[in-house]
């Protein structure tokens, strides 16, 4: 008896194995079906910062296997970015405060228009700059005693992050959302 069941138990695996085998050559398996939407997704809002309650409101399109990948991947992306955003905004801003508490008011102020030029909305329209000067030189100004410095958006960044800005930083671009690519 014992040997029988054995037998039956040989004979299943073997005719399984072969149906398997068989569908595989013919290949009349269509495999898994496209998941389609639900449409329940909500997604982040992509005109303002993130806030605790878009993460808490964001939902997902789920078919059979899940969750979409494409509607996942973006969220993450914008949420990495506007983490990164928010922990740069962090930073100036304990620059501005670390550098009020040791009295210099003006690298504070630097500090302080810098954080606003970067939170000022973006449009396509470039923003107004004082107007260039005729004469660059300064011939009122003795040279062992220079006038005040000014520097850029992203000079003002970089020294409250202490990271040198490089050669060819682009102007304009301190709260502009990075490529694809980048990040």
């Amino acid at each position: 008896m014992g040997q029988l069941l054995i037998l039956l138990a040989v004979a299943l695996v073997a005719a399984a194995l072969a149906w398997g085998v068989a569908v595989l050559l013919l290949g009349r398996d269509p495999g898994l079906e496209p998941a389609e939407p639900d449409g329940r997704a909500v997604p982040l809002p992509t005109a303002r910062p993130l806030t605790e309650s878009d993460v808490n409101m964001l939902r997902f399109d789920t078919g059979a296997r899940g969750y979409r990948m494409v509607q996942v991947d973006q969220a993450l992306r914008r949420a990495a970015y506007d983490i990164g955003y928010k922990e740069e905004l962090i930073n100036v801003l304990e620059a501005e405060v670390a550098a009020l508490r040791e009295g210099r008011t003006e690298d504070a102020e630097t500090l302080r228009r810098a954080r606003e030029a970067a939170q000022r909305p973006r449009s396509g329209e470039p923003v107004d700059a004082p107007p260039e000067p005729d004469d660059a030189v300064d011939n009122d100004v003795p040279a062992d005693k220079p006038g005040p410095v000014e520097i850029s958006d992203e000079e003002a960044e970089a020294a409250a992050d202490d990271e040198p800005v490089p050669s060819g930083a682009r102007k304009g671009t301190a709260g502009a959302e990075p490529a694809d690519g980048e990040k």
